[in-house]
């Protein structure tokens, strides 16, 4: 299967207490675990003001995930937050990863 990485950002409601955003991370962490994902980096970056008014919220939960896996996994993990009451926005885009430079050598 092949791998890639991706950086899902989403963005949890305001009014969710400590414990249930960590819940809530941990949901996440968990249904990428389970299907063979690896869990890179997880950065709760609190809350913070939106730049427009979303689903009457003017603040929200910032949450940064990165992980290497195949392409399903987006779509399950986007499900899982679609559907999600704790969620008011995600977005997930799939890092390029810089190729090294090949390295000619004159052979004289």
């Amino acid at each position: 299967m092949m791998s890639y990485l991706y950086e899902t950002m989403y963005i949890l409601r305001p009014d969710l207490g400590e414990e249930l955003v960590d819940q809530t991370i941990a949901k996440y962490q968990t249904i990428l675990r389970d299907n063979e994902a690896e869990i890179l980096e997880t950065q709760h970056r609190g809350k913070r003001r939106l730049a427009y008014e979303i689903g009457k919220h003017r603040e929200g939960v910032y949450v940064q995930m990165n992980y290497t896996g195949g392409g399903k996994l987006v779509a399950l993990v986007e499900r899982a937050m679609r559907l999600s009451d704790e969620v008011i926005r995600y977005l997930t885009i799939k890092v390029e990863i810089p190729k090294e430079p090949e390295v000619v050598v004159d052979e004289e």
